[in-house]
């Protein structure tokens, strides 16, 4: 047997083209780089939605509301079906109403030092939304306090305009939390006062909110008016700027905060990319396959006279196919090999780049992009296969 193979290499290693293996080579390097390298990428762009690393818990929070324009001007509440059909869309996790005061309410300090005075309007929401972790997030008539959550947008207002423009003292969280304030709603027979605490400070809902319980009470009891239908919602969603959201919110005439799906249009180049990794790198494969098949028939079709004499003196069929798939199928392996080393690196080097940008990535490739090269290099056993015992039969025929 070693002498046959001996035989055999000497023959086969003289008819063959160096110029035509090596461009079969690269060609197909390149073109498993290319899918591979788009598996992986898809992979990294799942982690990056969906990881819990990597979850942001105000821009996976929306506030919803209607586009406002002269034909719905006065008439920009939501509907219950419209609020419905928003909760069964995939890409909706949770949906939350943002119930507003019906009231006319102002709140000011107890302190003269601090001579601080303004309308106001409330909204609630289910606890569930609400980005503040307090203990004094609770109400029931009767009690003394009303606890309130602050945006950040208004104590930077505050801070950075305001108190300028009217000489008043700076205030941190702290100090905002250890004030008092009196909380003044008009009702028809006077003005009732409470008391009412900022309990903390929110960069998800851009309003002062109140517990929904304070909201229920104090508009069943005081409201100006009887439509109690919210305006405005906050909805849960894993990925801020899925397209399909963008585009729904389109359709229907839907608003919300534009820095938080300004991504979208980047996921949509983002998917362009990896499918162009996909398409090119498929038809560089088929290219590539087409050469390697071109390069074994050329190869057998050289030795034909000596696989004769070979033939004739006694190797087997079989014999041949085996040497040849052993002459030729482990440069495929080799070529896999390094295309998955070449990525390994490529991903460990991205995930700490992008570990400096407080975003995270796995530093090994995906299970998936180990799979697809299984997958592929089994499809290159398939094609050598198929095309050496193709082309022995033709020529012992």
């Amino acid at each position: 047997m070693k002498e046959w193979n001996s035989i055999l290499k000497k023959i086969i290693k003289s008819a063959s083209g160096r110029l035509r293996l090596l461009l079969a080579t690269i060609g197909l390097s390149v073109a498993l780089l290319l899918i591979l390298s788009a598996v992986q990428l898809q992979a990294n762009y799942n982690e990056l939605l969906h990881s819990k690393n990597n979850q942001d818990s105000v821009a996976n929070f929306l506030v919803v509301n209607k586009q406002l324009s002269n034909a719905n001007y006065g008439n920009t509440t939501l509907s219950t079906t419209a609020i419905a059909d928003l909760k069964k869309q995939p890409f909706v996790d949770a949906v939350g109403i943002l119930t507003p005061s019906r009231f006319k309410a102002a709140i000011q300090s107890y302190s003269s030092q601090f001579p601080f005075y303004t309308d106001i309007s409330f909204e609630s929401v289910p606890a569930t939304f609400i980005d503040v972790d307090s203990t004094q997030w609770h109400w029931a008539p009767g009690d003394d306090v009303v606890p309130m959550i602050a945006p950040n947008l208004f104590l930077d207002f505050y801070n950075f305009q305001f108190s300028l423009s009217q000489n008043l003292p700076q205030l941190t969280q702290e100090i905002v939390k250890m004030i008092v304030f009196k909380v003044n709603i008009q009702t028809a027979t006077g003005i009732l006062s409470l008391k009412g605490k900022v309990v903390g400070f929110s960069d998800r809902i851009t309003s002062l909110l109140v517990p929904e319980s304070f909201m229920q009470w104090a508009n069943a009891q005081y409201a100006t008016e009887n439509n109690l239908q919210p305006s405005r919602v906050v909805i849960r969603t894993k990925d801020p700027g899925n397209p399909a959201l963008v585009q729904y919110l389109k359709e229907h005439q839907l608003t919300t905060d534009a820095d938080k799906t300004r991504f979208s249009k980047y996921r949509q180049i983002v998917n362009m990319v990896v499918r162009i990794s996909w398409i090119t790198g498929i038809i560089l494969l088929l290219f590539a396959l087409l050469i390697f098949s071109l390069f074994i028939q050329l190869t057998i079709a050289s030795c034909k006279e000596e696989i004769e004499l070979l033939i004739t003196l006694g190797a087997a069929p079989k014999q041949l196919r085996q040497f040849l798939m052993r002459r030729f199928f482990p440069n495929n392996i080799y070529i896999m090999i390094a295309a998955i080393i070449i990525i390994s690196i490529l991903q460990y080097v991205l995930s700490h780049w992008l570990q400096q940008q407080y975003m995270f990535i796995s530093t090994i490739i995906s299970i998936y992009t180990f799979v697809t090269a299984l997958v592929f290099l089994g499809v290159l056993w398939i094609v050598n296969f198929a095309t050496i015992q193709h082309y022995i039969k033709k020529e012992n025929s």
